[in-house]
């Protein structure tokens, strides 16, 4: 209990930390402020923990950041991502009751800052873990991690165990499991002619575009947990015009490989339903599932073995979102996701986190990482 009454007693610090953090916008897609907010988390990173960091380096999105911690022959990893989905200016951090709102503040910058804290607890309260503790801080993980995947899949290939700082399900579960995800874009081309003198529905790429997705929606098979969205369509000029451009944006979510597999192989296979229309699709599988292996079951229940000792309880739930954590766990690496901050609304307008759980997440995070 002495991390918890550690953590409790600097709660207020560890706010404060957070409110500096997300007051630092980072949308993903521009480089000069996810930098920026690089830079302070690299001085508070110093500050708190006096380690040594590396930087690599991106020519369109921010630079990824790296510290280690302790030491070992074996190594946990921690991921964590610091871009939001949030332009600049688009919320603002307040606090109101038990909740502290801003942008990213549960997605993930909570998760990051508890991250922070509980190893300044393992410092300060010389805990002194027997495996040293690779910490990941990357820049484009709302945009589906581009340039960071092969860092984290490198470093999780020498780590014993991965530890995401996403943060808990909104019941305060931590996440034992996630869907995959794959995209695809759609497009229609067919020929243009007047609607009045000469309505070829043949030709239009739009009614193409209707008659696929119609088909679409019998690939999903919601037992096996896979389900199939068209979020986007765009197509034709005029009401008068047959169009002879359409094209869909489809976002497929599956809780098995071998469903991902299935209809990826069912999009690449489509073929023109009308006669005079054409079509091509591109896109593919971005995120393996995050399946629950033995061993991180096993992960997941030392969890709930520790906080039983700090005196609440856990569960785990498998999530149909995605995160880092797709990638480590499908390299067979044992997983555990959900490890933030406690809240609701990740992308939301109402997106906050509940003070009054920081200290007790945090101070789970870092008798784990002592007990691993």
């Amino acid at each position: 209990m002495k991390t918890l009454n550690y953590l409790k007693f600097h709660q207020q610090e560890i706010l404060d930390d957070l409110e500096k953090l997300v007051k630092h916008d980072s949308p993903s897609l521009h480089k000069e402020m996810v930098d920026e907010c690089g830079q302070f988390l690299k001085q508070l990173i110093t500050e708190r923990l006096k380690v040594e960091i590396i930087e690599y380096p991106n020519t369109n999105s921010g630079n990824h950041i790296k510290f280690e911690f302790g030491e070992g022959d074996e190594q946990i990893l921690i991921l964590t991502h610091y871009d939001t989905v949030w332009e600049k200016g688009a919320l603002d951090f307040k606090i109101e009751g038990e909740r502290a709102y801003g942008p990213g503040i549960l997605d993930m910058k909570g998760g990051i800052i508890q991250g922070f804290w509980a190893l300044k607890a393992i410092k300060d309260l010389q805990l002194t873990p027997n495996k040293k503790v690779v910490y990941l801080l990357t820049s484009d993980e709302e945009v589906f991690s581009p340039t960071s995947r092969k860092l984290i899949e490198d470093e999780a290939k020498k780590s014993e165990v991965v530890l995401v700082l996403e943060p808990a399900a909104e019941s305060g579960a931590l996440k034992v499991a996630r869907k995959g995800a794959a995209k695809f874009r759609l497009r229609a081309k067919g020929i243009s002619s007047h609607a009045g003198h000469a309505p070829n529905i043949n030709a239009s790429a739009i009614h193409e575009i209707a008659r696929q997705i119609i088909y679409l929606e019998t690939l999903a098979d919601f037992d096996q947990g896979t389900s199939i969205n068209v979020g986007v369509i765009k197509g034709g000029e005029l009401s008068n015009v047959v169009s002879d451009y359409a094209e869909a944006e489809i976002d497929i979510r599956f809780s098995k490989e071998s469903e991902g597999v299935r209809v990826e192989k069912e999009l690449f296979n489509l073929r023109p339903k009308l006669k005079q229309t054409k079509i091509e699709v591109t896109g593919g599988i971005n995120r393996p599932p995050m399946e629950q292996s033995k061993e991180a079951v096993k992960l997941f229940k030392m969890a709930q073995e520790v906080a039983n000792d700090l005196g609440f309880k856990i569960t785990g739930e498998s999530v149909g979102g995605i995160s880092d954590g797709n990638f480590t766990a499908a390299l067979g690496i044992p997983t555990l996701d959900g490890l933030g901050s406690v809240g609701e609304g990740p992308h939301a307008i109402h997106e906050h986190i509940i003070i009054d759980e920081i200290p007790k997440r945090t101070a789970l995070l870092a008798d784990f990482i002592v007990k691993l």
